[in-house]
């Protein structure tokens, strides 16, 4: 679970829940709890997505959403490490030595990528082959990224809607005083849902998104650089420096301790062993 997501969400809610029970003469959380409004903000904002959106793509948040709050570990320096150890054993042993190495990585887009080489593309078709591949994926990426954006801009707006509706609704029964509390509470509790979920939630949840993308596909940048090294027979200190050239200073370390880099794997990345050894789970 990503902590800093959960911790921005909670944080913030139980400011909001401080303020409101030490605020004098506020009568608990009955005037936050205005069915009208949210019906107002919430179905606004799910019904406008619905026609900006394919059904299908829509549907897809609750799937795309679950990537907000898990936890991602960067393995880049298990990447290079990974590499490494295949270029030293297609040295040694020739690419078809590799077949073995290959059905025990997890990362599809690594496997599909060393099988071609295995195969004997040659290295045009195999850029080709990735980066098309690597294109598509950024495509799908951005469509979960543009629905969280538009469901932020949409709510906040829904939100000044449910106060121009209340307004016009209290003016319109200005003469029974009674009517004029509620339909005040209805226009401004829709503005606190439209601008509170616009501004905590799906804005931000789609900056995690884009970043969760910007993570993934600089790895499978590294991925397409590793195999197009290997595919050429580039010595493995070569392949090591070239990829070193991706990485941070701390993850540089990694390489240089592949344990070190095999026990910070993240969960779908195949751990490696020392140069000269192949990947394993």
């Amino acid at each position: 679970m990503d902590i800093a997501t959960v911790m921005g969400i909670v944080v913030f809610l139980g400011m909001a829940v401080a303020m409101i029970l030490h605020s004098e003469g506020v009568a608990g959380f009955a005037p936050f709890m205005n069915m009208e409004a949210i019906l107002i903000v919430m179905g606004g904002t799910f019904c406008a997505t619905l026609v900006n959106y394919p059904l299908k793509q829509v549907i897809m948040v609750g799937k795309i959403t679950r990537k907000v709050f898990t936890q991602v570990v960067d393995d880049t320096a298990g990447v290079v490490v990974s590499f490494v150890a295949l270029s030293k054993k297609a040295k040694q042993e020739g690419f078809l030595a590799l077949a073995q190495d290959v059905e025990r990585l997890e990362d599809d887009y690594m496997k599909r990528g060393i099988q071609m080489v295995i195969d004997g593309q040659d290295q045009e078709f195999i850029r080709n082959m990735l980066e098309t591949e690597l294109g598509f994926i950024r495509e799908r990426h951005k469509i979960g990224q543009e629905i969280y954006n538009a469901l932020g801009t949409y709510s906040p707006a829904f939100g000044i809607i449910g106060t121009v509706l209340g307004m016009v609704l209290m003016l319109n029964s200005i003469d029974d005083v009674s009517q004029v509390p509620r339909r005040m509470a209805l226009a401004l509790s829709a503005a606190f849902y439209g601008l509170g979920s616009g501004y905590l939630l799906f804005l931000p949840m789609g900056g995690k998104l884009r970043r969760r993308s910007e993570e993934e596909l600089f790895v499978k940048e590294i991925i397409i650089r590793g195999v197009l090294l290997l595919q050429s027979g580039a010595a493995p200190s070569v392949v090591e420096a070239n990829l070193k050239a991706y990485l941070g200073p701390t993850q540089r370390l990694l390489v240089r301790n592949p344990e070190e880099a095999a026990a910070a794997a993240a969960p779908g990345t195949p751990p490696a062993e020392p140069p000269g050894g192949a990947p394993k789970r």
